[in-house]
């Protein structure tokens, strides 16, 4: 039988980094990693600053961030719901479970609530 190519094919004995062109695409590729993934040194220099776009004002009270979530979990919750009505499957199965920890959720605030606020 013929093979087109040897075995093992035939290779220059010349590392690919001793050329110029290489030198200069590894030292690019050391510089892309670089800004991508910083070394630990880096991130612990330069401290992060959050965003300021979306925040809460720091007045709110615990009871009224908690109410505010209790609200948001249960509009969540409802339409999730509308999206079941529409699906069938799986989908269905993971939308369902997607409501049921936001219903677990939204139990946990309301006990958080109660805690804040004895009811009398």
């Amino acid at each position: 039988m013929f093979k087109p190519t040897p075995n093992p094919p035939e290779t220059d004995a010349v590392s690919p980094c001793e050329s110029a062109d290489s030198n200069t695409l590894n030292e690019a590729a050391e510089r892309a990693l670089d800004l991508h993934f910083p070394s630990t040194a880096d991130i612990k220099a330069t401290p992060r600053t959050p965003s300021t776009l979306f925040t809460v004002d720091p007045k709110a009270t615990t009871e009224t961030l908690v109410v505010y979530l209790v609200e948001t979990l249960a509009s969540v919750d409802v339409m999730v719901h509308h999206l079941v009505d529409h699906l069938d499957g799986g989908s269905r199965n993971a939308l369902l479970g997607i409501s049921n920890s936001i219903m677990l959720a939204e139990i946990t605030a309301n006990r958080v609530l109660d805690q804040i606020d004895p009811s009398q």
